[in-house]
């Protein structure tokens, strides 16, 4: 098939009604979403990203009269999270009713709710009375989508329509917590800063990640990698010149690193901006691994705000 690429809401609407797949903007990274109502939508999202089944899926609606039909309890926490932060870039797992597939859950008796803030998709929700399960719209375990035509140069031919909403605003994954225990437990650092969760519902713990049998998405300890091997150090001019013979493409925080061996050197952010370089952050990776360099070498950035999310992608990307 040839991939529609537009922004008419009223045709994505009829792709998905029809249980076709649609990718979707929204502020975080695109979905590759499907009715997470149907079983069939559901098992060729998992086909086209090959995904394993094992890793749960996000459903995403736009509104919480809508979420509460398809979950048999809201824990006053995640309520009070819901009430502040939706629209937004979190994640709430919440029990789920038995009119949710399997499927989507993995098989766990959770599932993983959001209402996403982007304009274009939550017009489309309103429009639909089933929810959509989607996973970000790229190969599994490769770097997120945060344009159109990131989804079309990894997708292209495989779905029908790409809903084109612009670039992401905010560019890493939401932040998914669990408020079914007493201490909340946060299970992917994301686009909502810690800082600002506790600040509604007080301390949480931090689950880093799953090797197998994740509790909630992008918990795997692999994931959102370059095809070339990415190399974290806190010295990029050292590093680098353990490389004599590649081609070394550099993703530097704040500063621009001179040094002949450097093939290109993207800066997520010159400002030291972290929401900038977190809206950065897979485009610049994507152009790297997209370059002839034969390897990427890149640093941490500051352990605060979104630079927790960032860290914890780079982290699962690398190599080393």
């Amino acid at each position: 098939m040839k991939t529609l690429i537009n922004t008419d809401i009223k045709v994505a609407e009829t792709f998905l009604r029809a249980g076709k797949l649609v990718a979707i903007p929204t502020e975080t990274v695109y979905g590759l979403a499907g009715n997470a109502m149907d079983e069939n939508a559901v098992t060729e999202i998992f086909r086209v990203k090959n995904r394993p089944t094992f890793d749960p899926l996000i459903i995403h609606t736009d509104n919480l009269e809508k979420v509460q039909k398809w979950i048999t309890f809201f824990p006053e926490k995640a309520m009070l999270l819901a009430q502040h932060l939706w629209a937004g870039a979190l994640t709430l797992i919440l029990p789920k009713k038995n009119s949710i597939p399997d499927l989507v859950t993995s098989g766990l008796p959770k599932v993983a709710v959001r209402i996403p803030n982007h304009p274009v998709t939550l017009k489309l929700l309103e429009n639909l009375d089933f929810p959509l399960a989607a996973p970000s719209a790229n190969p599994f375990g490769y770097i997120s989508p945060t344009s159109a035509y990131h989804v079309e140069n990894q997708l292209k031919n495989k779905i029908p329509m790409i809903l084109d909403g612009g670039n992401c605003q905010v560019g890493v994954e939401s932040t998914i917590i669990d408020c079914s225990e007493e201490t909340p437990i946060i299970l992917r650092k994301g686009g909502i800063e810690i800082e600002t969760i506790e600040n509604l519902i007080g301390k949480v713990k931090i689950q880093t990640h799953s090797s197998s049998n994740p509790s909630a998405p992008g918990m795997l300890k692999s994931h959102y990698a370059p095809r070339k091997p990415l190399i974290i150090t806190s010295n990029i001019l050292e590093k680098i010149q353990e490389f004599t013979t590649s081609k070394v493409a550099v993703l530097s925080f704040q500063r621009t690193i001179q040094h002949s061996s450097i093939y290109e050197n993207l800066v997520l952010s010159s400002k030291g901006d972290l929401k900038e370089s977190a809206r950065n952050l897979f485009a610049f990776l994507r152009q790297l691994d997209n370059s002839d360099a034969d390897v990427i070498v890149t640093e941490f950035v500051p352990e605060r705000s979104l630079g927790r999310a960032i860290n914890d992608r780079l982290r699962r990307a690398s190599q080393n």
